[in-house]
């Protein structure tokens, strides 16, 4: 049996939670967020908390057990807390700024990269070098700083680039280097 799946979810008490047919649909402070739940697998209310279990024991179900569990728990610490990456830039030059919706960056091309922030997602600019993305979806908190970085990866000569806050680029030594 899954050590993750076992584990009930708590509920805190600014959040809702209502199961409609295998949909579960949660709703707090920050935002409201929706999952399918899988055939394999079902939810059960007590109390204040949620209990996921398998309804058979074969590999499927096995593997939607404890996935199911840390999609939910996320839901639930998401529209309560919220998640957030930090991402730094590195380099000459480059900075960012936030206009609304469009995080523009200048990132040592012959333009500047525009990146229009998906609904639901809040990026904040501290210092022009530093970017903060803030949401309540997990996933598309993590997806959009991924996007973010994707424009202009740490290179490991200079460490120029965009990377997320304490990530470390291992640096290579250069052609002077090799003496």
């Amino acid at each position: 049996m899954s050590r993750i799946g076992k584990k009930p979810i708590t509920i805190p008490a600014n959040v809702k939670v209502v199961l409609e047919g295998n949909t579960l649909k949660v709703e707090g402070p920050k935002a409201t967020l929706s999952q399918t739940i899988a055939k394999g697998v079902k939810v059960a209310f007590k109390d204040r908390e949620i209990e996921v279990d398998k309804v058979c024991d074969d590999k499927k179900g096995r593997s939607l057990h404890g996935l199911t569990r840390s999609l939910l728990a996320n839901m639930v610490h998401g529209v309560s807390e919220g998640f957030q990456k930090k991402l730094e830039i590195v380099g000459v030059g480059y900075k960012a700024e936030a206009d609304g919706t469009v995080l523009k960056m200048s990132l040592g091309f012959s333009h500047p990269v525009s990146y229009k922030v998906p609904e639901g997602i809040k990026v904040s600019v501290d210092k022009q070098t530093s970017i903060t993305v803030e949401g309540a979806d997990k996933q598309l908190v993590g997806e959009v700083a991924a996007k973010i970085r994707s424009y202009r990866k740490p290179e490991p000569y200079k460490g120029k680039g965009i990377r997320y806050s304490g990530e470390v680029v291992k640096r290579k030594a250069g052609k002077a280097g090799s003496k």
